[in-house]
């Protein structure tokens, strides 16, 4: 359930297909995501998902299943 939520997100905020995004999908390599564009995501998702990123915690998020694991860490 998670994954679905945040791949709508990504999808959402960088425009592209929610297809092209799996659990092994690089927010940088593969998505072509700045620092900003990983800020942004990271904003949306701690909103929907009622949680708070550790900025350190933040800064190690590469792919979107780090994303996922995070997420559900927190919950």
């Amino acid at each position: 359930m998670e994954f679905e939520k945040i791949r709508a997100i990504i999808a959402e905020q960088l425009g592209i297909d929610e297809s092209k995004i799996t659990e092994d999908t690089s927010f940088s390599d593969d998505l072509g995501a700045d620092s900003l564009d990983v800020f942004q995501i990271i904003s949306e998702l701690e909103d929907e998902f009622g949680v708070e990123f550790d900025n350190d915690d933040a800064e190690k998020i590469r792919t979107v299943g780090d994303a996922v694991e995070y997420i559900k860490k927190l919950s």
